[in-house]
Parts: C-alpha cells; sequence; structure tokens
C-alpha cells in the first residue's frame, strides 16, 4: 500500500515545508529501515531533489523545511547559524509546569564531547489533573506548554523538560513509563507529544518574513479537546503576537 501524499504547508520556487506526522523520520539510517523516510517521500512526490535544512526527531510531529537547491539550502543554514529563525513547540509535559521558564541547561551530544551551552523558553498554557492514580499520588497532573528553543542541541526539548522534572509525555527516552502507560492506557496514546507548530525566518531570496504553521493533527488535537484545552489548542491556529522574532535555530 502506498504512502499516502505528504501535506504541503508552503512552496515556493526555492522552499518547500511539510507537515511531518509523527513516527517520520527525515533520513534513512540503520535504524529506520521500515518506511521511506520524508527525504526520499517528498522527493517522489515533487518529482525533484530536495535538501533538507534542519533536524526535527521522528517522534515529532510538525513544520519540516527543504529547500530546492544547494545554494538556498545555504543560505538557511546561515539563518538557522545567526538564530534568525524562530520555531515554536507545543507539548503535553508531566506535572504542573510552572507559568514560565528559562531553562539554561548545558546538554552533552555524544558521551566523549564535554556538555555544549544549550537554551529553551518554556511558557505554560494550560494544565488539567486527572482522576487518575499513578503511584502514590491520586490524580495525574499535566500540563500543556509552549517550548522555544534557543540553541540546536540534539533532543534538546527532550532533554530541558526531563532536567525540568516536567519530562514530555510519550518519550520512551527522556520521560517516565508510568505516564507514558496512563495515556497508553486510558487515553490511547502512543505517541510523543511534541508538535512543532511554528517556524519563521526572512526569506532567503527576497528577505521577506516567511511564517510557516503546521495545524494540530486529528489525534493531537482530540486529545487536548479531552483534556480541555481546546482554546489552548487554539494558539497553533494564530500567529505569534509582533513582528518576525529571532529566536531559534534548533529542533
Amino acid at each position: 500500500m502506498a504512502d499516502a501524499p505528504l501535506t504541503i504547508l508552503h512552496e515556493d520556487p526555492w522552499l518547500v515545508a511539510i507537515a511531518k506526522p509523527p513516527g517520520l523520520a527525515v533520513h534513512r539510517s540503520e535504524q529506520v529501515r521500515d518506511r521511506a523516510p520524508a527525504l526520499q517521500r517528498l522527493r517522489d512526490q515533487l518529482g525533484r531533489r530536495v535538501y533538507p535544512v534542519h533536524r526535527l526527531d521522528r517522534a515529532t510531529s510538525g513544520v519540516l523545511l527543504f529547500a530546492l537547491d544547494p545554494h538556498t539550502a545555504r543560505r538557511v543554514g546561515e539563518a538557522l547559524a545567526r538564530r534568525d529563525v524562530d520555531k515554536r513547540y507545543v507539548a503535553v509535559v508531566r506535572g504542573w509546569a510552572p507559568t514560565e521558564a528559562e531553562i539554561d541547561h548545558p546538554l552533552r551530544e555524544e558521551p566523549e564531547r564535554a556538555p555544549q551551552p544549550a537554551h529553551t523558553s518554556l511558557r505554560r498554557l494550560a494544565t488539567v489533573e486527572l482522576p487518575i492514580p499513578v503511584g502514590r499520588y491520586p490524580q495525574a497532573r499535566y500540563s500543556l506548554v509552549e517550548l522555544v528553543p534557543h540553541t540546536g542541541r540534539l533532543h534538546q526539548l527532550r532533554k530541558h523538560l526531563a532536567h525540568l522534572r516536567h519530562p514530555i509525555v510519550g518519550d520512551v527516552r527522556h520521560g517516565e513509563g508510568r505516564h507514558n502507560r496512563l495515556f497508553r492506557e486510558h487515553l490511547g496514546i502512543r505517541r510523543l507529544l511534541l508538535h512543532a507548530w511554528w517556524l519563521a525566518l526572512p526569506h532567503p531570496h527576497h528577505d521577506r518574513p516567511l511564517r510557516i504553521r503546521a495545524p494540530l493533527d486529528d489525534e493531537l488535537r482530540g486529545l487536548l479537546q479531552r483534556l480541555g484545552w481546546a482554546e489552548a489548542g487554539l494558539t497553533c491556529d494564530r500567529s505569534p503576537p509582533g513582528s518576525l522574532p529571532s529566536a531559534s535555530s534548533a529542533t
């Protein structure tokens, strides 16, 4: 059975952005052999070569940007290096996260390398308390948060939320199994609840702001409705206030 076409969020002569579903890898690797990666699927769908310009974990859904030629890919890479790219995520995390937080915690990308500076901004959008016992607690608490990474370390958001003791639900590596199991057994959710909903940058060929939004997919939107967060979820249907920020170069 052929894969469904990828949803195109933006396309022009130089760039194309897709709504990456959860579970789809960007590149082929030794760990990913069961299905064609996003790079191959988009190339086949468009009938031309494409060049990925940033990373998005296999488990993460949302905006994924590709260049259509090497020169454009290089220009976007330079914008990322200057931190002229604003990327925003929403996530469901364990516990009641702080209203706002700046997570400035160095991260080690490889065991033999020294930790590198890493910075993430957090804003809490909503909270919920479920009448389901977890461990010694009679209820389970969760938060919906918006995350803005300011650096580009591997698994930065997942590691930073774990460091804050509010791990992202569905994170099998950095999360907490009891809460992942609660979402599987009681809510039917078997995925990482991290979605890249917004990407903005100066266009590499004319410098006008390019803003790309990835609406929540049906499963994630349905979950937010069940948790009473439908209004908070509308954040992903609106542009961030103000002019083009300069915030992030990370996934």
